[in-house]
């Protein structure tokens, strides 16, 4: 029974992990140092919410006058209407307001809004919410939500992250300004790195050394040192804020050394010259922080580059996910090459598997490498972005 509850709950992807308030405040407040009216006189949407427990809820209801905003609005979703299901016991708050409908608190979600003072103490804040239940289920694609983001000027969440791809392509199609939460691997979807290349969307202020700390309603098995007992909270590595509001921190130019200044003083390059790709007319920076100052050309760098991108020292051209370097075609295939591991054997796969990738002729001693009859082996780097500098 155990075995069969754990794996339809790691099928049914469980989503739902709380922001930290500190962490919400970190991030808002960098767009506030930028542009202290970024809020005034708009309506905040926060979906894929859960009001009553939310922080982001907390937070921008508690900064509603600070902030100047016009309106705030905050959906859940059904309880029912989740794949991942758990024990739901609706709050205090809910069961003994008379809107209490014991149907509706599992079948349809709920909406807060906040836009003026209700209790009359003179001031706006988390005591003036007032909520109701949803016609639907709050999900994102309804039409009843899709109404909320219409009216919203800027849409802000933590949202599911097996949906991340849909819920970008819903934010973008209105054309709204944003500030989400997502894993830095998102970075080179198809579907959204095309948005980060025109500029359209980047990376926020950011979690503290990358790392995030989420807390869940729903006990799961996790790894070794990503569940805290003692905090009850999950570590998720490599999450970013993706947005399209402005903050200071992306208009800080890189402090760059020359080439030969890399390989000199960069210990990471352990003095070895940069290689250029066996498939595309560019070279390898494997490190952000051995960016050369002085090369004019296309160089393939980390998806956490855009940790540190200033649009106005570097232009994006492109990356290594398929249909999304025009700009930089790549030169070979490798269908005719095979995979294998360090000890010898065949994977099974063929080279088609690293078409399109970044690949550096060699063999590192570490990883898989891919050989041809004639005896050459080429090797692929991880995903890269394709950048420029900016004359």
């Amino acid at each position: 029974m155990a075995n069969s509850n754990l794996s339809k709950a790691k099928n049914a992807k469980n989503d739902e992990f709380y922001t930290q308030y500190q962490d919400i405040e970190k991030e808002i407040l960098a767009y506030l140092d930028f542009d202290p009216n970024t809020f005034k006189d708009k309506t905040v949407l926060l979906p894929c919410d859960d009001p009553e427990w939310s922080n982001f809820t907390k937070f921008f209801a508690q900064n509603f006058e600070r902030f100047g905003l016009k309106k705030l609005i905050s959906t859940s979703y059904a309880p029912d209407s989740k794949l991942y299901k758990s024990n739901y016991q609706p709050t205090l708050f809910e069961t003994e307001s008379p809107k209490f409908d014991e149907s509706k608190t599992v079948k349809n979600g709920k909406i807060f809004t906040l836009e003026h003072d209700k209790s009359g103490d003179g001031k706006i804040d988390v005591n003036d919410l007032e909520w109701t239940y949803l016609s639907g289920d709050g999900d994102f694609k309804s039409d009843e939500i899709k109404k909320l983001r219409d009216e919203a000027d800027i849409i802000i969440t933590n949202p599911p992250f097996s949906l991340f791809r849909e819920f970008v392509n819903w934010i973008m199609e209105s054309e709204k300004q944003f500030v989400i939460i997502g894993n830095m691997n998102a970075i080179t979807y198809k579907e959204i790195f095309p948005h980060i290349k025109k500029n359209k969307m980047w990376l926020g202020n950011g979690f503290k050394a990358g790392n995030a700390y989420f807390s869940s309603p729903v006990s799961n098995d996790y790894a070794e040192g990503v569940f805290d007992k003692e905090t009850g909270l999950v570590k998720f590595r490599n999450c970013v804020w993706y947005t399209n509001l402005d903050h200071g921190r992306r208009h800080q130019p890189l402090k760059l050394m020359t080439m030969q200044d890399c390989i000199r003083y960069n210990k990471k390059l352990k003095g070895k010259e940069y290689q250029k790709y066996d498939n595309y007319d560019a070279i390898e920076v494997s490190f952000t922080d051995a960016i050369p100052s002085d090369y004019d050309g296309v160089m393939g760098v980390p998806i956490s580059f855009l940790d540190k991108y200033c649009p106005e020292q570097f232009q994006i051209l492109g990356a290594t996910q398929r249909g999304c370097h025009d700009e930089v075609p790549d030169t070979k295939k490798y269908d005719n090459f095979w995979e294998v591991k360090q000890t010898g054997e065949k994977t099974g796969s063929s080279g088609g598997k690293t078409n399109e990738n970044a690949n550096l002729i060699g063999n590192d001693g570490k990883k898989n490498y891919f050989i041809n009859k004639e005896g050459k082996i080429i090797q692929s780097a991880y995903q890269r972005i394709f950048i420029k500098h900016r004359k």
